[in-house]
């Protein structure tokens, strides 16, 4: 029977749909976290009797004809960019984006990875770097003898030394952006990588036209909304209930056939 199939299909699509909406409550509190989507397709259909074929030599036509489908698939799971709110930290050293654009990181293997999560810190040479110790792209270098650090909407980094007056520029922070930034491949702790689908970045100083702003002392908290993943989870489980029940029903329609005497 083509139902046990098709609901089989069903089922899977509704796990795959649980997965995504529990990853998305996972990360509730995750910084700069994106939510997931996941989007169904249905699959090939059977043509019993093709839409359009004749019925007579007098040229009468099937109006709808006969398709019977298969059953339905995951098409995709994309990333939402929306943007979360701005929690305040009051750490100098903790950049939000707000607007467009991703921080530069410099990954062991030398490639540049990209993250919207700017709860930075300094490594014991000074440098601006992430929770595991990835280096911020363009490097920037506070000096041991600073007393405060400011950076500017535009990204600008300056320190205040002791014997000075004059704040003095240590960096310039750097936002870059893509054309299709759902085709970014997530590497997890909260760093993504350039793929041919989101095409090549383009990097320009915070502030320009396409561009956000930095919001030093604050990171960008998650975009996930509790209520919404919540309802979501309810109508994906009862979807789940509802494929197995056919299952059910088609198991129990092939157990009379196998009584029938």
């Amino acid at each position: 029977m083509r139902s046990l199939s098709i609901a089989a299909t069903g089922m899977l699509a509704q796990q795959t749909n649980v997965d995504v909406i529990s990853n998305n409550i996972a990360n509730m509190n995750t910084t700069a976290f994106k939510r997931q989507r996941a989007e169904f397709q249905d699959l090939l259909y059977q043509q019993v009797a093709r839409p359009g074929a004749a019925t007579s030599p007098d040229g009468t036509r099937l109006p709808s004809g006969i398709q019977i489908g298969a059953g339905v698939r995951t098409g995709g799971v994309y990333r939402i960019s929306e943007q979360g709110a701005m929690t305040s930290t009051s750490n100098p050293y903790d950049m939000a984006v707000d607007g467009e654009g991703y921080f530069q990181i410099t990954l062991p293997t030398g490639e540049i990875g990209y993250t919207r999560a700017g709860s930075f810190q300094l490594s014991d040479q000074g440098e601006l770097v992430t929770a595991d110790g990835y280096r911020v792209e363009p490097p920037i270098t506070v000096p041991r003898n600073a007393i405060d650090v400011v950076v500017s909407k535009t990204g600008e980094v300056q320190v205040k030394m002791a014997d000075q007056v004059q704040l003095q520029s240590v960096g310039q922070l750097e936002l870059a952006t893509f054309m299709n930034e759902a085709g970014l491949e997530a590497m997890g702790s909260n760093l993504f990588k350039e793929t041919q689908a989101s095409g090549q970045p383009n990097v320009a100083v915070p502030g320009q036209p396409g561009f956000g702003t930095i919001n030093q002392g604050f990171v960008e908290a998650s975009n996930v909304n509790p209520v919404s993943e919540i309802t979501a989870l309810i109508t994906a489980q009862r979807a789940y209930e509802m494929n197995s029940r056919v299952v059910k029903t088609a198991d129990e329609m092939l157990q009379t056939n196998t009584q029938m005497r």
